[in-house]
This record gives structure tokens, sequence and C-alpha cells, in this order.
């Protein structure tokens, strides 16, 4: 791989539908799992096999449709686990096992009442068993976040030994900084013997809002791949949302990290599942939000009329949106109200211009926005305005 490229790991229909309310049928996630391979995400975890019947089935249909991406089933360090994942991507042109284990002190002596050597055993046993299934094995560290750096590591080190290509280091409970998280791992790339031979990755949550942070971080400092979510669903405040480390790193070139990530369908991708999950967004979440691009103060209404650049760093187009929104409301200028009069067939002079916005204010004072058919009401009480036109 490519020592600039970063895969992007899409974990919707796996921790994504974890979400409660977000249950999807099989059909459901096949439009969703076509959807993600055309998008050209690199890795798609399809769900969990031994959870249920409905899921084994899921994966095992996800790995006859998806004809590029890397099709991944998850396991706990359990045998029959493993098997059963084994079963489900039989088919898969590109299979991948993701197992693990708890690796953090907490969930060492509370959840599993063990020890770290016994830890190292159980991740060591299903990595191995794994590969007698398949070639690509992913680890994970569970609660690595709140793990022992140089545990964390020894523990790499061993998954390694047994196989592993890819190290996931999850920040579990979404509590690591930018800063820890990033020096993480670089601890890893710098302390575990065989790491070059393998791919780190990020598997972050948002409990902090810390998520897409905590990802950029990782990836700066050596992950080449980022599990994240369309639209940042998962469990409790969500994964890290796949458009934004995206858009980061298309946005940020000096950084010489780049995916394979068709942006162009990112907006129409989040509607999607969002309509399949009843899950809403909400207006002003980052890239997909519908108040991403719409602008409704008048000093960045009218700079971003002169020249997009001025208020907005992401061209609307590369993600999917046809264009940015000039919402009018009290705080908009005459210039927003000139720009939206054009758009529906009205050419104002400036003596126009000025009556009118007078009486659009007391519009505006009135309700929340002013939309087309009011300012069809207002031209109409603006001196006779001729309609022009539209092109």
């Amino acid at each position: 791989m490519n020592n600039d490229k970063v895969q992007i790991f899409d974990t919707t229909l796996r921790d994504g539908e974890q979400v409660p309310g977000c249950k999807l049928d099989t059909k459901q996630k096949l439009v969703i799992a076509e959807r993600l391979d055309f998008l050209g995400v690199d890795i798609i975890e399809a769900g969990f096999p031994v959870s249920s019947p409905g899921d084994f089935t899921s994966v095992n249909e996800i790995a006859k449709l998806v004809k590029n991406a890397t099709v991944c089933g998850l396991t706990r360090a359990v045998k029959k686990d493993i098997e059963v994942a084994a079963e489900a991507l039989k088919i898969a042109k590109r299979p991948r096992i993701h197992t693990g284990i708890g690796t953090s002190d907490s969930h060492i002596k509370y959840k599993f009442n063990s020890s770290q050597d016994e830890v190292i055993r159980r991740g060591f046993e299903a990595v191995s068993y794994a590969k007698n299934f398949v070639d690509d094995v992913e680890f994970y560290a569970e609660d690595a976040g709140r793990t022992d750096n140089a545990f964390l590591a020894k523990v790499c080190e061993e998954m390694i030994k047994a196989g592993a290509t890819v190290l996931n280091i999850p920040d579990t409970t979404g509590y690591c900084l930018p800063e820890e998280y990033g020096a993480k791992i670089k601890y890893l790339k710098e302390n575990v013997k065989g790491i070059e031979n393998v791919i780190i990755s990020c598997h972050c949550h948002n409990d902090l809002g810390l998520a897409t942070a905590n990802s950029i971080a990782g990836a700066i400092n050596g992950a080449r791949q980022i599990e994240c979510t369309i639209n940042g669903i998962g469990e409790r405040a969500g994964n890290t949302a796949l458009e934004e480390v995206v858009m980061i790193l298309k946005q940020h070139p000096y950084l010489n990290l780049q995916t394979d990530i068709n942006t162009q369908l990112l907006y129409d991708t989040s509607l999607m599942v969002r309509e399949s999950m009843g899950m809403p967004v909400q207006p002003n979440k980052a890239i997909v939000g519908a108040n991403a691009f719409a602008h409704s103060s008048g000093i960045h209404q009218d700079g971003v009329i002169k020249n997009r650049e001025t208020y907005e760093i992401i061209n609307p187009a590369d993600v999917g949106v046809t264009e940015s929104a000039i919402v009018l409301t009290a705080r908009s200028g005459r210039a927003a109200l000139a720009y939206r009069a054009k758009k529906i067939g009205y050419e104002l002079t400036k003596i126009q211009l000025d009556s009118a916005y007078r009486t659009f204010l007391s519009f505006a004072d009135k309700q929340k926005e002013v939309i087309d058919d009011d300012i069809h009401m207002i031209m109409k009480q603006v001196n006779k305005v001729s309609k022009i036109a539209i092109a």
C-alpha cells in the first residue's frame, strides 16, 4: 500500500447499526453495502455473524454482492465466533476476520476477571485460529485508549507474531485527547517489533466530541486505516464520521495523506443512510448537515456572493451539494436580497432594492425565514418591479 494512502474502513453496517432503533434488514443492508463499495471505501464491516441468523445472512449476502472492497466480519476471541464468521465470508473476494479482546486494566479486571498474560494468550490463539480461514486478520485491542502503552505494545507484538495483518487501536470510550491518542500511535510505531509489516487502524468514539480529531491525529502519527461510519452514527455519542475524516484529508493536502473516496457521493450517501436507519442528522453537522453550506448573516452572505471562498473552505459540489444556500432572515443584507430576487427573476435597480429591503425587513421580523413566495409578495409592493426572464 502507498504510504500516503489511508484506508477507509466503514462500519456503518456493524457499529452504526448497534444504535437503538437503527436495525436494518438484509435488503436494506445490501443497498447500503453496494453504495459503500461504489463510494470507494476499502473495507466494509458487514456485521457480527455469530450474533444472530439474520446478521449471518446479511454478511453472507454482502460478501456475494461486493465487487471491490474487502468484506469484514466481527468476532470475539472465541473459536465458534471465528468459525461462523469464516463461513459467512467464504464467498467474499477479499474476506477479513476482525477479532480481538479488551486490553485495559478495567476490561481485564472487571470484564474478564483475568490477567494480562491470559488476555495475550487468548488474543494470540484467536488470531492464529482465524489465519486458518483467511489471510487477512485484523486484531482489535478493545479500550486501547485507556490501555498502558507499554502493555499495548507487547500485545501488538504478539498479535503480529500470530499473523495479524491489521492492528486496531480503539478509543472505545472516546476518552483520549488528540495529542494523547496520536502519541499512542507514535509509541507503537516506534516500539513494536514488526510494526512496519502491518497496518495500524484508528477506531475512535465520540463521547467527548473528539472522534474525528483523534482519528486524524492517529493518521498523522502513522496509522493507515480509519474506522468510521456514515454521519458518525454508532454506540452512545457515535463513531468517527467518514465524511469528516475524508474531507479533512482532502482539504489539507500538506498532510500528504489521501483516500480513494469519491467525495461527490458523500451527501447522497448520507441521505441514504438517514432514510434507511431513520436517524436524522442535526442541521449543523459538518459536511452533510442542512446548514453546512447555508449562510444567513448579511456579512457572510455578501462575502460568499462575491467569492465563495471567503466563508467556505469546501466547494459544496465536492461533496455532492448543488450550491451554497443564501437564507434570508432579519440578519440578511441588501446583497442577499438582490441575489435571491435575481434567482427567481427580478433584476433590481438600487432604488428598487432600497425600497424592497425596507419591506423585506418587515417580513423578516415576523418570521424565521423569508422564502421565494414572500419575495414575490415584496416585489408586488415595490414600485411595480417587472419580472425578468430567468436564464
